[in-house]
């Protein structure tokens, strides 16, 4: 951050990760020396926020943060720098505009990564199963005794923990900060990507481009290892010179054949019993134990501690029963594919899946045709997308033979799933589409989920070991 010193900087956004760099950037300035000139760590800041989050941030009484609502081109070229919120997007027109007049886009990550050289990270990404890797690997390294960090896109931003001390940071990276790491100049110590599926298109503009921002974390951040999944066919055709390539799900490291869990070809344990719903979440334990390995630990004596560990919220989340019906909450889940894989963890009961939500215009057509072969009892769609949605199902409905509802919202969409029911199977939010409109977030809108089930949203809500423990 010292080398901010003498620039033009601004922050664009007032979220959590907005805030938390105004926090690290005063604190920075508080502890840096001036210069004989006077000129020291900038103080003078702008904010490019909403007019919401204008008033917020006026209340700090803060007199060198000047605030304004309106970040267009030709406000944000008249800054060296911008430190931006993970969720705008540097391919808005704006952005490249200024990017192209010499003003130069970075994130809170990366400005982590600068300042702690010293930190041993683990970074993991992909488009699904991060979130549960990333705390499963922290519940693994601290049931070995080591004092580890578990934050980033979980739910913590890396610069709220800027000078704090851990042996091992855990840091979950979405596609919107994957190249912050490249950008920093900081190697990781390892890396670990799950899988790769479209996602998040209007941000990036393409899927092209979403591969590749966020493959820039193995690509071009070349972490010193580099863990991958084997059984995903963009991750097996990766070629990393610059990183050493441990590879997880194929028969020569960690791996599932059935539900016993190998390393190699020895026999480790039955995983039926672990608190991981879903062959996918299993499928990313092998992921962990992989990293374990990677860092020199002994992976075969951690492994049984999964069992202990707490599931995540708003992920595959069973609430309860209510009326003979059991209700899941999978308000994580944000693509066709994640859908799909939730529908698999209840193949052969009765089920009433809600699809639905923000359309980022991905396609549906894999989903209609898994659902055609292997139909649950019903499909309601809702949201902005679900008119869009069910015309496609409507075609593969009559002959696969599931009830094909729509509804105008959450609570239509959860009368609908209960009358198709009937008094008998599984009410699963799995909306293979993101919040934004109807929700402020996924969690909001899993709280919400609960809620209209019968369920406190209060106990659900809470993500177990973020932070440094």
């Amino acid at each position: 951050m010292a080398s901010l010193r003498g620039l033009r900087v601004a922050l664009w956004g007032w979220g959590r990760e907005g805030r938390a760099a105004w926090r690290a950037l005063r604190a920075r300035e508080a502890g840096l020396p001036t210069s004989a000139g006077g000129n020291g760590f900038p103080p003078q800041l702008t904010l490019f926020c909403s007019e919401d989050e204008a008033v917020e941030a006026r209340a700090l009484g803060d007199a060198a943060l000047a605030v304004e609502t309106d970040a267009t081109a030709g406000r944000l070229s008249a800054f060296d720098v911008v430190i931006k919120s993970p969720g705008i997007s540097p391919y808005r027109p704006e952005a490249l505009a200024a990017a192209a007049q010499g003003t130069r886009f970075i994130g809170g990550t990366s400005l982590w990564f600068a300042e702690r050289k010293d930190a041993r990270t683990i970074c993991v990404t992909g488009t699904k199963g991060k979130s549960t890797t990333s705390a499963l690997l922290a519940h693994l390294l601290r049931a070995g005794g080591h004092r580890t960090a578990l934050t980033g896109n979980i739910g913590q931003p890396l610069l709220e923990l800027l000078d704090a001390q851990a042996g091992y940071w855990v840091a979950e990276l979405s596609s919107y900060q994957t190249r912050d790491v490249a950008r920093s100049g900081v190697r990781p110590d390892v890396a670990i990507v799950t899988n790769l599926f479209p996602e998040h298109l209007d941000w990036h503009g393409s899927e092209a481009r979403y591969v590749e921002d966020k493959l820039s974390l193995v690509t071009q951040a070349r972490p010193r290892i580099a863990v991958l999944n084997a059984g995903d066919a963009r991750l097996a055709a990766l070629d990393l010179p610059g990183s050493d390539v441990r590879w997880f799900n194929q028969p020569e490291g960690w791996h599932l054949r059935g539900d016993v869990l190998w390393r190699g070809d020895e026999a480790v344990f039955d995983t039926r019993g672990l608190p991981l719903p879903g062959r996918h979440n299993r499928g990313n334990l092998c992921g962990v134990l992989a990293a374990i390995e990677a860092l020199g630990l002994d992976a075969v004596a951690l492994a049984p501690h999964a069992a202990s560990f707490q599931p995540l919220p708003h992920r595959l989340q069973r609430l309860g029963t209510r009326a003979g019906m059991t209700f899941v909450n999978d308000s994580i889940s944000t693509t066709p594919h994640a859908s799909l894989a939730a529908l698999e963890v209840y193949r052969g009961q009765r089920v009433a899946i809600l699809v639905g939500g923000h359309d980022r215009g991905l396609d549906w057509t894999a989903f209609a045709e898994r659902v055609g072969a292997q139909p649950p009892a019903a499909i309601v769609t809702t949201g902005q997308n679900g008119p869009r949605i069910h015309a496609l199902l409507a075609s593969v409905a009559p002959a696969a033979g599931f009830a094909l509802r729509q509804a105008p919202d959450l609570a239509g969409a959860i009368t609908e799933a209960k009358a198709a029911l009937a008094g008998e199977g599984v009410v699963l939010l799995s909306p293979g589409a993101p919040s934004f409109g109807a929700y402020r977030d996924y969690a909001e809108r899993g709280r919400h989920f609960a809620e209209l089930a019968g369920f406190d949203p209060a106990a659900i809500a809470s993500i177990p070991g973020m932070g440094i423990a």
